[in-house]
């Protein structure tokens, strides 16, 4: 059963490590090295979006690696979102620890 109202955001969309192939969804400059899930659940909360963390999923394209995965409540495109939650996390990782 698929849920329509919500959207997957996969850790693997943000990753500068990975191709557009092997899945990356924004572009280079937008990308991070190797984003986890709680980073992206911090950067879903900055935004004020509505999220549910699933943290043993696997990426289908990896599913040996068990990443975790967003289901993010669609308010919008997919494709603007996950741009949204990138820009987002650039801000997250820019910023001095």
């Amino acid at each position: 059963m698929r849920k329509q109202d919500k959207i997957v955001v996969w850790p693997a969309y943000f990753d500068a490590a990975k191709t557009r192939k092997d899945g990356r969804r924004v572009p280079k400059a937008l990308a991070v090295p190797s984003p986890k899930i709680l980073e992206l659940k911090a950067a879903v909360e900055k935004l004020g979006l509505e999220h549910e963390v699933v943290m043993d999923a696997g990426y289908p394209k990896t599913p040996w690696l068990k990443t975790g995965m967003l289901l993010v409540k669609k308010s919008e495109a997919k494709e603007k979102i996950i741009k949204k939650i990138a820009k987002q996390l650039v801000k997250i990782r820019s910023k001095p620890q």
